[in-house]
């Protein structure tokens, strides 16, 4: 019996694991998935989670049934490449083939101060704190460090949902930067609309108790700092002395297998995924695809065929403006934009549709092999 073992039950590893116990299962393997809780995170919601709103509680376990995948709730502690072991919640679980999905972070370590005072999206637990807080303080300053999609959405959310909260929006860049003019200058209105002070071209050195210290000295009054900028890999693959790149990615080859241990495949933000046009960074649009691809990889090899190069080009950069306006860029496969984009309404309801798309993937996923096509349009 061939033992495969997936990291992580986000979004990609979620797809990684139900498609390869689909396609090996007339091969007599063994998957398992580990995860630390047995709720399912929708990290594309987790601005919502934010400023309050309550989500639908959807149970790993759940997903995973009729699948004849072992669900193991624990963290993993410990990578033995030699035994070919891993370590989780006093549970030592052998494998041939690991799966490494455990995904990134915000970076709060860099900055001084961010890991004591700042709030981050990166659990429902971390973002359910920040609604806490926005709960007892509607009338809070709210400072959001970051101007990506994240930072965005972030700040629109809160804007919208707490009309009383002053939202101040930190960034070295325009918000938006990789969006064309006219999207920009749709996403730039948005702001305007709902209030969103935006300070781009500022740095954040430091997070303050009640306050946020820019370079120059300049310190902005905050009741709450949301950290939505940069992002760091767990350290368990380089402590278990797979190679690494300077964010704590596994480096792979083009089939996504780690280059120094090419029984462990590594896929979405935990890999230093290369492309001819350069590296992807990590979202669910590039991550679903690259569990799809893995669990593909791995029911070839077993096999006996060669396993094939991952090939992936983005499509959209979607972003939801509060819950009643959303932009979606459309991009070159490099993710830089075209010349078309969507707006208002119909923006909103694209936007929607990518963001609840994985979960019908998943539950197609239980039943047949999903076109890699149709995967790439997720997220």
């Amino acid at each position: 019996m061939h033992r495969i073992v997936v990291l992580g039950a986000g979004y990609t590893g979620m797809i990684a694991a139900i498609r390869v116990a689909r396609r090996t299962r007339r091969r007599g393997t063994q998957v398992t998935l580990v995860n630390p809780s047995d709720r399912f995170t929708e990290r594309l919601r987790m601005h919502q989670t934010a400023t309050g709103q309550t989500l639908t509680d959807r149970r790993i376990p759940d997903l995973l049934r009729g699948t004849g995948i072992e669900f193991v709730q624990a963290r993993a502690e410990r990578i033995d490449t030699v035994r070919r072991e891993v370590s989780a919640g006093g549970r030592t679980i052998g494998y041939d083939t690991l799966v490494y999905a455990i995904g990134s972070v915000a970076d709060t370590v860099t900055v001084e101060g961010a890991q004591a005072y700042a709030y981050t999206l990166n659990t429902v637990e971390t973002a359910g704190r920040l609604a806490n807080v926005l709960a007892g303080r509607p009338d809070a300053v709210v400072a959001v460090v970051g101007g990506g999609l994240t930072g965005v959405e972030a700040a629109t959310e809160i804007a919208e949902r707490h009309p009383a909260a002053r939202v101040v929006l930190l960034s070295r860049d325009a918000p938006g930067p990789l969006m064309s003019a006219r999207a920009r200058a749709h996403l730039d209105r948005a702001l305007t609309r709902l209030r969103v002070e935006v300070r781009a071209g500022v740095d954040v050195v430091a997070v303050r108790p009640g306050a946020v210290e820019l370079a120059g000295g300049e310190v902005v009054a905050a009741d709450a700092t949301l950290w939505t900028t940069g992002f760091t890999a767990s350290p368990l693959a380089a402590e278990a002395g797979l190679t690494v790149d300077g964010r704590g990615r596994i480096v792979v080859d083009a089939t996504l297998r780690s280059v120094s241990h090419p029984d462990v495949v590594a896929i979405g933000d935990a890999a230093a995924i290369r492309q001819p046009w350069g590296m992807i960074h990590g979202t669910c649009q590039s991550g679903i695809p690259s569990g799809a691809h893995a669990a593909d990889s791995i029911a070839r090899v077993l096999a006996g065929k060669a396993a094939k190069p991952f090939r992936f080009g983005y499509i959209h950069q979607p972003v939801s403006l509060g819950r009643k306006d959303a932009v979606i860029q459309f991009t070159h496969a490099d993710d830089t934009p075209r010349r078309w984009f969507l707006s208002g309404r119909a923006a909103v309801i694209y936007k929607e549709l990518v963001t609840s798309s994985p979960l019908p993937s998943y539950r197609m996923s239980r039943r047949f092999t999903v076109p890699a096509a149709f995967l790439s349009s997720r997220g």
